[in-house]
């Protein structure tokens, strides 16, 4: 029997990385990617290895970055690249397995078991993978090596940067129990404080503790953290070209200044519905619920999803659909934020039955001039073409594209 080797790749702060490979000048500074501070998108997004050190941290607001590091070097995202990188670097993983499950842009699980043959062990490939993407592509990764994709993803994390960390069947007691139980995957801060109630604080705690009452507190999430924590997660690494379905596809966007009616509600609602159908098509899926949210601007959150009577993926009828909610609700304040998000995904080429009052030469119509709007926007960009209503809000719409309209290979 093959023994199970799998690798957990996780290149280290990756949007930094490849801003600073960009631009050479970068590469000694104190470097950040962030958000707009003029449409309040001002948050650290990013930060490379100097800013790191200094404290820097991701999510944090632009100026609390600055106080810490005030040679602290701001530079805009590039989705784009990005997205380019990554799948640079996704190419050379699958040159060793089919066998590499995505864990967002900069990771990703591979199970090499049956490539050990070629390479004599994983932990000779995880480091020919550090070395080849730092040749080839000009940024370091971190890589776990292990027998489950939990205990993979814990080695990723323990050093870092570029470095690879071996967690296997001798040693997993030694180097995991000790940590944090927020170190392990699944485990957040909700959960962690309610596993500190019962006097479980590491990950040991949680593998000594008695399954049963942790199943009682936590339903089955209980048995399985306590089955990563003992190393038996048995999980599969899902094949690379496998077709999955997500269980939602949406957007949202923070704006750039506070809007106050129904108008400009609507326009920003008809740019996210424009993105989420875009994304749907990509996939081929079409959406059988829709979910919309407002968040006011002393940031108190209202939302609300319906079921749709079709599956559709127009982006005409997923802003009515989004619109009617909106008119069910009774705003009280300016609106700070807007997300348009489906759910009950399946594919497009299923056939989805139309009423009887159904316009079906219509329906056809507007299928192929989506189609065809897809196609245009794919070679010029989102801007190349918009709704004659969202022309009238350009300060609404500006900047809305976001890393979700750039398509990811899978």
């Amino acid at each position: 029997m093959t023994m199970k080797r799998i690798l957990h790749c996780d290149a280290n702060n990756f949007y930094a990385s490849v801003e600073c490979m960009l631009d050479p000048t970068l590469k000694d500074k104190f470097v950040a990617v962030s958000g707009n501070p003029d449409k309040r998108h001002g948050i650290i997004l990013a930060k490379n290895q100097k800013a790191k050190e200094c404290g820097i941290k991701t999510g944090e607001v632009i100026w609390e970055a600055k106080r810490k590091c005030p040679q602290l070097v701001l530079v805009p995202p590039q989705y784009d690249k990005y997205v380019e990188y990554s799948n640079k670097i996704f190419d050379i993983y699958c040159q060793y397995t089919d066998r590499v499950e995505p864990f967002g842009i900069d990771e990703c699980w591979l199970d090499v078991s049956g490539s050990m043959r070629l390479f004599h062990s994983a932990e000779n490939i995880a480091d020919e993978l550090r070395a080849r993407i730092k040749k080839e592509i000009g940024i370091t990764i971190s890589v776990g090596v292990s027998f489950n994709k939990v205990f993979a993803k814990l080695g990723s994390d323990m050093k870092k940067p570029d470095a690879t960390t071996i967690i296997d069947e001798d040693n997993f007691k030694t180097k995991v129990w000790q940590l944090d139980v927020t170190d392990m995957l699944m485990i957040g801060r909700r959960t962690a404080k309610k596993l500190n109630e019962i006097g479980i604080n590491t990950i040991g705690d949680l593998a000594k503790a008695n399954p049963d009452i942790l199943e009682r507190k936590f339903g089955i999430n209980g048995r399985k953290m306590y089955d990563n924590a003992n190393g038996a997660n048995d999980e599969e690494v899902r094949l690379y070209y496998d077709a999955h379905v997500p269980k939602s596809i949406g957007n949202s966007t923070t704006l750039p200044k506070d809007i106050t009616n129904r108008a400009e509600a609507k326009a920003v609602i008809m740019a996210l519905s424009e993105m989420v159908a875009i994304r749907l098509r990509r996939h081929d899926f079409v959406a059988g619920g829709m979910h919309l949210g407002i968040k006011y601007n002393d940031l108190s959150y209202i939302g609300k999803q319906i079921k749709l009577p079709l599956k559709i993926n127009s982006a005409n009828s997923l802003c009515d659909c989004a619109m009617q909610i909106y008119d069910s609700f009774r705003l009280i304040l300016p609106i700070r934020a807007l997300s348009v998000s489906t759910f009950d995904l399946s594919s497009g080429s299923e056939n989805i039955q139309l009423s009887l009052l159904d316009d079906i030469e219509k329906s056809d119509k507007l299928c192929r001039l989506d189609k065809s709007l897809d196609e245009i926007r794919k070679k010029y960009g989102y801007d190349a073409l918009k709704s004659a209503s969202l022309m009238e809000y350009p300060f609404i719409t500006d900047g809305l594209v976001d890393s979700d309209f750039v398509p990811f290979k899978k």
